[in-house]
C-alpha cells in the first residue's frame, strides 16, 4: 500500500467485528464507535434490516451495471428524488462521494459550458483529480494541477478569517460582497458554486444559517448553479434538517445535491440529484459499471427505510444536543479546548494544536472510544456516532472523551 495511505494511531487498529454502536479489534477489545468509518455507518453496525437485504440480494445476483434495470435502484432513486426537495429531480448513483462530486462538476461544467468553479475556503470534496482541484484545504490537495479554474470565497468558517469579528448578519453581508467581488474578477461564465453546508474534513465548521441562501440570490443573477455537497451532512445527521442545505433554504433548494457515505451504511453507494434540465444536459454516452449496483441499492433502500421509520433525525437532534452540551461543559475548564461546535451528531472539538489533537485521539482509544480528526491543521476532533446512539451511550462516550481531553490538556501544559 502507498506511503500516503494514513492509518490512525501509533499502533494501527484492526477492526474485525461491529454491532450497534460498538466495534471489536483483532485482540477482542470492544470500543464505542463515535466515527462510524468516517460518518458512513449511519444507522448501526450489523443492522439486521441492512444485512438481511444484502444477503438476500447477494443470493440472487451481485452485479448487472446500469445497462439493465434494477428494481431496488429505481425505488431508491424515487425515494431520494422525493426527499431531496429539488423539483423535477433526477438521480444518478455512484460508488462514492468523490465520484458523486466529480459527476456534479461534470454536469455543471457541461451545462454552463465553463470550467470555472466557485468553492469555499477550507473545503474538501474528494480525492479524484477534479475534486482535489476544488478542495480548499492544502492538507488534502497534493497537486496544483487541475482541469478546473477554481475561485475560493469566504464564509464557511465562522470563527476565523477576516470576518470572524462581525455578528452573523455582518458576516453574511461581508461574505456576499466577497462573492460579488470574486465574480467581478472571473473571466466569462462561472459554472457553479460547490459548498458543504457543514465542512467535514475541515473540522465540522459551518457558516451562519442563511449564508448560502444569500449566495444563491447572487448566483441566480448570473445563472450560476449551486451544488450542495451533502456527502457528510445528509440523511438527518445535523438533527435540525434532513439535508444541510435546508438551513439555507430562504432562496430555495440547490440545483444539484450530492450524497454518499451514510446511505449505504458501509456499502459503497453515492449519487447525484439534479434538476432534470441539468442532469439530462450531457450529449455523450455515459453509464456506470458499479454505481447503483443491485446489492448496494438494496442496502441503501433498507437503510433509508429504517432511518425514516425510527426517526433517527430526531434522535440525532435530541441525543446530539445532549452530547454537545456535555462536551461544552467539559471544555469550559480545559484551556487546551478552543471550541466545541456542531449540529446534531456532527460535533467538532477544536484543540490548541495538532499535537494536542493527536494526543487526545490516542487517549480516547485507550479509554475505549473511537473518534476522528480533521481541521485545517489537524487540530479538530470529529465526533460523529451512528444516528441510533442512545442517551446512555452518549453519556458513556462523553465521559471517556472528557478523560481523553484532560489527558491531552495536561500534556499541552507540561
Amino acid at each position: 500500500m502507498p506511503s500516503w495511505l494514513a492509518l490512525y494511531y501509533d499502533e494501527p487498529l484492526e477492526i474485525v467485528r461491529g454491532e450497534g454502536r460498538h466495534v471489536w479489534d483483532a485482540d477482542g477489545r470492544r470500543y464505542l464507535d463515535f466515527f462510524g468509518g468516517i460518518l458512513t455507518t449511519m444507522t448501526a453496525h450489523a443492522l439486521p434490516e441492512v444485512t438481511k437485504a444484502v444477503a438476500e440480494q447477494a443470493g440472487r445476483v451481485l452485479h448487472t451495471s446500469t445497462l439493465y434495470l434494477d428494481r431496488h435502484a429505481v425505488e431508491l432513486a424515487e425515494r431520494v428524488a422525493a426527499l431531496s426537495g429539488i423539483p423535477d429531480a433526477r438521480v444518478f448513483f455512484t460508488s462514492s462521494g468523490t465520484e458523486a462530486n466529480d459527476t456534479a462538476l461534470l454536469l455543471a461544467t457541461a451545462y454552463r459550458r465553463s470550467n470555472q468553479v466557485l468553492a469555499m475556503r477550507n473545503s474538501y470534496h474528494g480525492r479524484s483529480f477534479s475534486t482535489v482541484g476544488i478542495t480548499g484545504n492544502s492538507a488534502w490537495s497534493p497537486t496544483s494541477l487541475s482541469p478546473l479554474q477554481t475561485l475560493y470565497v469566504h464564509g464557511a468558517v465562522r470563527t476565523s478569517g477576516p470576518y470572524a469579528h462581525l455578528d452573523d448578519d455582518g458576516f453574511i453581508a461581508a461574505s456576499v460582497r466577497d462573492l460579488e467581488d470574486m465574480l467581478g474578477q472571473a473571466h466569462g461564465t462561472v459554472a457553479a458554486l460547490i459548498a458543504e453546508p457543514v465542512q467535514g474534513v475541515g473540522g465540522f465548521t459551518a457558516p451562519p444559517d442563511g449564508l448560502l441562501a444569500a449566495f444563491r440570490e447572487v448566483l441566480d443573477r448570473h445563472g450560476i448553479l449551486w451544488i450542495s455537497d451533502e456527502v457528510q451532512t445528509g440523511w438527518g445527521r445535523t438533527g435540525d434538517h434532513f439535508w444541510g442545505w435546508q438551513a439555507h433554504a430562504g432562496s430555495g433548494p440547490p440545483d444539484v445535491l450530492t450524497f454518499a457515505k451514510g446511505i449505504g451504511n458501509g456499502m459503497s453507494l453515492g449519487g447525484v440529484v439534479a434538476r432534470a434540465e441539468v442532469m439530462n444536459c450531457l450529449d455523450a454516452n455515459s453509464i456506470s459499471t458499479f454505481g447503483g449496483s443491485p446489492v448496494t441499492t438494496a442496502a441503501g433502500l433498507a437503510n433509508l427505510e429504517y432511518l425514516l421509520d425510527h426517526d433517527l433525525q430526531g434522535n440525532a437532534r435530541r441525543v446530539g444536543g445532549l452530547l454537545t452540551e456535555r462536551l461544552r461543559a467539559v471544555a469550559a475548564g480545559l484551556p487546551a479546548v478552543r471550541e466545541v461546535r456542531g449540529r446534531g451528531l456532527m460535533i467538532g472539538v477544536e484543540l490548541a494544536s495538532p499535537r494536542t489533537a493527536a494526543r487526545a485521539l490516542e487517549a480516547a482509544r485507550e479509554q475505549g472510544l473511537l473518534i476522528g480528526r480533521g481541521g485545517r491543521a489537524g487540530d479538530v476532533l470529529r465526533v460523529a456516532p451512528p444516528l441510533s446512539l442512545t442517551v446512555a451511550e452518549a453519556e458513556e462516550g462523553a465521559a471517556m472523551l472528557e478523560e481523553a481531553l484532560r489527558t491531552a490538556d495536561s500534556g499541552e501544559r507540561s
